[in-house]
């Protein structure tokens, strides 16, 4: 296991004794993310949104000017330019780590040169594009693993073994990475919960959690928030799902993830407080 995540300007240890799971704070600059679309577009609610998450307890930012929701359709590269390059701007020395979610190697690279510290690619870097732009430098990065594409990942998503499935992809995508020049402190993975997976399959990818931490060595980022497996549950629509995001973040400590992303940044840092305090 790595014994750091270097995230751009920032290092965050992931042993010891003052070690705790990261929280990852989501802010969505597109007016079609499936559970707060539209709310973050204008430039003063975004940075109203990053400085509320910062006051609560952030350690990433996550931005995102793209949805990736099953369904989406995908908008242009200037489109997203134009979205994400004044909240990076803005938010650059805000005293966190900034994330672009973006799969597009020419928003990688612009909003890197625009210094941001960390790239999250929900196609897990594919393209040799894609790491050509990220290779150089201190970034973090998180491969995610996702079966099929946004329009159509969850039309009959199918494994005959979903962890062993994800765990062979993300490796795959690693040692390409690594092959290319990046050093391993450098990565965490993504097993891609709601990307071309069914209840049961996020379920089981959950529970195995620990394994694919342990069969790649890597830090694990999960990302539950909202999702549908929480509604599967639940039974709650996306603005009543609180208590189960809750739920499913420390779960996924309990089974050994280091970052969770989510949209309620205070609640879950206080919960992962609790949930530290009685270990």
């Amino acid at each position: 296991m790595t014994p750091f995540f270097q995230c751009g300007r920032y290092r965050f240890e992931l042993a010891g004794p003052d070690y705790r799971p990261l929280v990852m704070g989501i802010l969505n600059v597109t007016p079609d993310s499936f559970s707060d679309g539209g709310k973050y577009t204008q430039l003063s609610a975004a940075l109203a949104h990053a400085n509320r998450m910062i006051e609560e307890g952030v350690d990433i930012i996550d931005i995102g000017a793209e949805s990736s929701r099953p369904g989406i359709e995908p908008v242009s590269l200037q489109e997203e330019l134009d979205r994400i390059m004044p909240v990076v701007e803005a938010l650059r020395d805000c005293g966190k780590p900034l994330s672009i979610d973006t799969y597009k190697p020419e928003v990688m690279a612009a909003t890197l040169a625009a210094g941001v510290d960390m790239i999250n690619d929900i196609a897990g870097f594919q393209s040799d594009e894609s790491i050509e732009a990220v290779v150089r430098g201190q970034c973090g990065l998180c491969v995610m693993h996702m079966q099929g594409e946004p329009e159509t990942m969850q039309s009959a998503p199918e494994y005959s073994d979903v962890t062993g499935e994800v765990i062979r992809f993300l490796q795959e995508q690693v040692n390409r990475l690594v092959a290319a020049g990046m050093v391993k402190e450098r990565i965490c993975i993504d097993p891609g919960f709601g990307f071309g997976k069914t209840l049961e399959h996020n379920l089981t990818l959950l529970k195995n959690i620990g394994h694919i931490q342990q069969s790649l060595q890597l830090p694990v980022l999960a990302g539950l928030s909202r999702k549908s497996v929480i509604a599967a549950i639940t039974k709650k629509d996306v603005s009543r799902r609180l208590a189960g995001n809750l739920g499913a973040a420390l779960s996924a400590v309990a089974y050994g993830t280091h970052i969770v992303r989510v949209h309620e940044v205070g609640e879950t840092v206080d919960a992962l407080k609790v949930w530290q305090a009685t270990r």
